[in-house]
């Protein structure tokens, strides 16, 4: 919110009417009054009348006014300070038998502009109803009236604010820019246009203008025996997020609002404060904030109260290791987002965009400018060779380039060539970054490449070049690898499986555990994370048009390519070879993600080629199984309806199709969301790691801003990648994102180990599963331990542990739990 006034503001008065579901008895209410003119806190049920008016005097229904022609730096209406109702007002003789009136006092100066609407929430336990609210003694205006008529529920069952507008009457292109509520968004499923995964019903009304579209609300329908009902402290983990988003980041956000805090690091050494001294809060501040341990985590005191977070691990060694070459490529490989990388296949590479909407894209690096660092070998022998690899993300973020540039963020399409060294490791031989032509769509890209450097001027601006990169990737990650292809894909098997195959049937047994607590996150993501105005909205660099850009992807989402061998072959990461493991070589050996993910996806494999087998004898019995069928039936036709007729789907009429389906599904619910998960903090606590903003383009020479990275280079930097607000943000989330429940299983456990079945050959194959598991922990510990494995630890000191089995509670960078849990 902004800060309405300094100190030379001035008052003005407005008188709120209210009235409760019953009459508001006036000689009651005065006859509550303490002697110091504020209402009792009694709650002592004598009525729901009494109980709501002698709480109103307190902090119990709050105000702030939005400017109508005055915006701040969003371009959205300037929000005033909060204002409290004060008295009853016991003089009004127009009042009604059941209305009440009360007196509120907002801080008021001709900076603010004109009052065009307000917020109101109710702290109360009860709601009321809002008849009016109006505003007298505006300079130069008078007197402003709004008509409200409307319900204010408790803010604990309606989080969002409520915003009511004064009576004055626009038609849509005259609305002031100031009032325009910008929280639009397609509706995602159900089209060609915008395809989605559906999800469970929430429970919320269409809006009255548009059915298709639901109207805001924080409470989703989940149904109650997904919700968490155990012991769980993802329970608390979760709700964590949800005090975050509520709590936290309005008290940051008026820190901030008031200067108290600049919106910028200032130096490298700033970041690391962050950890090693913390950020200085007003003890008013602190109370503002939730005292839920998982949140109160966050705050240290030594005599003072801080916001502190804990050292990521990327940075507990070195300070400084993550500027290198050598860990840029290596995340790319053992980060928090190892699937993206291709073998180079063809040079220069080429886009899969239309060239007839956006022209030609074919990238504009060249041979000359990278041949020199290919050892002696030509660009032709090192693809042979494959020694060559892309990070392509051109064609993911370009089609929203101009909508994105438009707002405050400022962003390229980014391709990143590397290399694979004799020692095994990758180095980055050029970045593209490109933007559209300022012509039109159809003339295509404007591209720059830029090369390593490792002094000067020029090793920041290929380290700016990196962020670019950095940046992109993180939201691909966020959006994509992580949401997209765990959360969403996941959650039409939840329903489909409740839905049609009963808790006797063996493919429910099977794929159980791994739907523990995944519709409840996914709720509460919807709710607090990816919903229009949310954290990922407010954080990362698509803002409003973050989950259209994950609808365009799953356009391209196919389920079997989930599969970890076929992903690494469509890749070019692995070539076909009968005589390896899993019927693949990889053709970069030291991959960890490829490499351990391929030990736990054989494991997984196995144990559910066991199972299968022990109930389906035959393809027959796969095809005569009607509750089986039926369940495929729901899951392709409207589970992922809007990709019913892709031809890809198996056909669920042999025992393989049945084995092929259930290894994706468990694989993807427990490693594949592990491997881009529990990492989240490890890697991306530290933000200049992994920006997930980028507010500059590229400084040309001749500008101040490349004058600025002449003299200061750090605070150039810092000015292009994630701010400070953000980023607070961003750690507050990802710190829990990244942590492992209490009560958490893991792959190979259930919470009835022995008791899920009776089938003692199921119960037998289930424990050669456990064994296993525990075999494959021990190898991946032998590889951290091997120095000629160096893409396992990097110059951060980070082995790579994200696909062990297990884990202890907490933010331990390692652990693979049964489910989507968190």
């Amino acid at each position: 919110m902004s800060r309405l006034f300094g100190g030379g503001g001035q008052t003005i008065t407005g008188t709120v009417v209210l009235m409760q579901k019953a009459v508001l008895d006036i000689n009651s209410l005065s006859s509550s009054l303490t002697p110091g003119g504020m209402l009792g806190n009694t709650w002592d049920g004598v009525t729901s009348i009494l109980d709501t008016a002698t709480s109103f005097l307190g902090s119990s229904v709050a105000f702030q006014l939005i400017s109508s022609d005055k915006v701040d730096s969003s371009g959205k209406g300037k929000v005033g300070n909060t204002a409290y109702l004060k008295g009853a007002i016991n003089n009004l003789p127009t009042l009604g038998a059941q209305q009440n009136a009360f007196s509120v006092e907002f801080g008021y100066d001709s900076n603010f502009g004109i009052p065009g609407a307000f917020y109101i929430k109710n702290y109360m336990r009860n709601e009321f109803l809002l008849i009016s609210l109006t505003l007298e003694d505006i300079p130069n205006v008078g007197t402003i009236h709004f008509v409200c008529n409307s319900w204010i529920y408790n803010a604990k069952n309606y989080q969002t604010d409520r915003i009511f507008f004064a009576n004055n009457t626009y038609l849509p292109s005259n609305t002031p820019s100031a009032l325009v509520a910008d929280l639009a968004r397609p509706v995602l499923g159900g089209s060609a246009t915008y395809p989605y995964p559906r999800r469970c019903r929430t429970g919320r009304k269409p809006t009255k203008t548009d059915p298709n579209t639901e109207s805001r609300s924080d409470n989703f329908y989940i149904p109650r025996d997904e919700s968490f009902g155990h012991l769980k402290s993802s329970d608390f983990l979760a709700y964590g997020i949800k005090s975050i988003s509520q709590d936290v980041i309005p008290a940051l956000k008026s820190v901030f609002d008031i200067n108290f805090t600049p919106n910028e690091f200032n130096s490298f050494e700033d970041v690391h404060d962050l950890y090693e001294g913390g950020i200085k809060l007003p003890t008013d501040v602190i109370k503002q904030i939730t005292p839920l341990p998982v949140v109160n985590e966050l705050l240290r005191t030594d005599g003072e109260s801080f916001l502190k977070f804990p050292p990521p691990k990327v940075v507990q060694v070195s300070k400084s290791a993550w500027m290198t070459d050598v860990e840029f490529a290596r995340e790319i490989i053992a980060g928090v987002n190892p699937g993206l990388i291709h073998s180079l296949q063809e040079f220069p590479p080429k886009s899969k965009l239309d060239s007839g909407v956006y022209g030609d894209h074919t990238s504009t690096i060249t041979k000359e400018q990278i041949e020199s660092n290919l050892d002696g070998l030509t660009v032709d022998e090192a693809i042979e060779q494959k020694k060559l690899f892309i990070l392509d993300d051109h064609d993911a973020i370009y089609p929203y380039l101009r909508r994105i540039n438009s707002t405050s963020s400022k962003a390229y399409a980014t391709r990143t060539i590397l290399y694979l060294k004799s020692d095994g490791t990758l180095k980055p031989l050029a970045i593209e970054l490109s933007l559209p032509d300022p012509k039109g769509d159809q003339y295509g890209a404007i591209s720059k490449v830029y090369l390593p450097a490792i002094q000067g001027v020029e090793s920041y601006i290929w380290l700016l070049a990196k962020a670019y990169v950095i940046v992109n990737d993180s939201n691909i990650h966020q959006l994509i690898s992580h949401w997209l292809h765990t959360h969403a894909v996941v959650e039409p098997f939840v329903i489909a499986t409740n839905r049609q195959l009963s808790v006797l049937h063996p493919i429910y047994k099977l794929l159980f555990p791994h739907y523990r607590d995944t519709m409840n996150i996914n709720a509460l993501a919807r709710s607090q994370l990816i919903n229009a105005g949310g954290i990922i909205e407010q954080s990362f660099l698509p803002n409003k048009y973050a989950m259209e850009i994950s609808s365009i992807i799953y356009k391209d989402w196919v389920f079997t390519d989930q599969a970890l061998p076929t992903d690494l072959i469509n890749r070019g990461m692995a070539v076909a070879d009968a005589s390896s493991p899993n019927g693949i070589r990889l053709v970069l050996e030291d991959y960890p993600y490829a490499t351990d993910g391929l030990l736990i996806w054989e494991a997984i494999n196995t144990w559910v080629q066991d199972y299968v087998s022990l109930y389906y004898t035959s393809d027959d019995t796969v095809i005569g199984d009607l509750e089986l069928q039926q369940w495929w039936k729901e899951l392709v036709e409207v589970g992922h309806g809007d990709k019913k007729d892709e031809p890809w789907w198996p056909n669920m009429q042999t025992r393989q199709d049945l084995i092929q389906t259930c290894t994706i599904l468990i694989w993807t619910a427990s490693a594949l969301h592990a491997s881009v998960n529990f990492g989240q903090y490890p890697y991306g606590g530290f933000i200049l790691n992994r920006p997930t903003l980028s507010r500059r383009l590229m400084p040309e020479k001749g500008t101040p801003e490349y004058d600025e990275v002449v003299t200061n280079p750090e605070k150039a930097y810092l000015r292009t990648v994630t701010p400070k607000f953000q980023t607070l943000i961003d750690l507050s989330v990802i710190e829990i994102l990244s942590r492992h429940a209490s009560d958490e299983y893991y792959l190979g456990q259930r919470d009835s180990a022995e008791f899920w079945t009776s089938d003692v050959y199921a119960l037998q194959a289930f424990k050669k599963f456990g064994k296993k598991l525990a075999e494959i922990e021990e190898i991946l510990i032998q590889r951290n331990n091997n120095e000629n494995l160096r893409n396992r630890v990097g110059p951060v000191t980070m082995p790579y542990t994200l696909l062990y089995p297990t884990s202890e509670e907490g933010l331990t960078f390692r652990g693979i739990p049964n489910s989507i849990s968190i």
